[in-house]
């Protein structure tokens, strides 16, 4: 059926938001080489993205979780989520703080980009939206390559520097500044994040 003649994904995408909120590989168990290193930071940044993602809700703006299958194309994103919240995962105490609700979405990808081989341009395109807030892990990976390809699609960006996170503090830094000078991102902190404006203004 042509895109135009279904207009909520069949009862699937209800929301209509010019704004919405993309968090990327936060429910991840962090079990691989560098997640040690990762964890200090990615959680001072998850803190930061939960607060943020309770705003949103308050506002009406949608949350969208993007995240890695890691290879394993029999999984699922409620499979996954609930290995990182039974499991002893380093990982754990993210996913307690990120756990997404019933009415919230998720796409699960196969490589860096959220939106490389994955549905969440469709699930975009009906939810309307044109602005989109990026959170995650990687900032230098994945949240980098997902900015960068929504830049390409021109939806405008907010990236909070607050709300992601890299192995090393220059990385994350770096891969900041690339996607404000390149893809035109804000990236102020959270807190100076005004849902309703960005809303108004897309």
């Amino acid at each position: 059926m042509p895109l135009s003649k279904s207009e909520d994904l069949h009862g699937a995408a209800p929301d209509k938001c010019a704004v919405a909120l993309v968090l990327i590989d936060w429910i991840n168990d962090l079990e691989f080489d560098s997640g040690a290193k990762l964890l200090p930071e990615a959680l001072k940044a998850a803190k930061a993205t939960a607060a943020l993602r309770k705003r949103a809700k308050q506002a009406g703006v949608p949350v969208i979780y993007c995240n890695d299958n890691f290879g394993k194309w029999r999984s699922d994103f409620r499979s996954l989520l609930e290995h990182c919240l039974k499991d002893e995962v380093r990982g754990r105490a993210i996913a307690e703080l990120l756990a997404p609700d019933e009415e919230d979405y998720f796409v699960l990808k196969p490589k860096h980009s959220g939106f490389h081989s994955t549905t969440l341009d469709v699930l975009l395109a009906h939810l309307g939206s044109q602005t989109l807030v990026l959170t995650g892990i990687a900032g230098n990976f994945c949240v980098l390559f997902t900015a960068q390809d929504a830049y390409m699609r021109d939806f405008k960006l907010v990236v909070p520097r607050d709300c992601c996170a890299s192995e090393e503090e220059s990385d994350n830094r770096h891969a900041l500044e690339h996607m404000a000078k390149v893809c035109k991102a804000d990236t102020r902190p959270s807190t100076g994040i005004d849902f309703a404006a960005l809303r108004k203004a897309a």
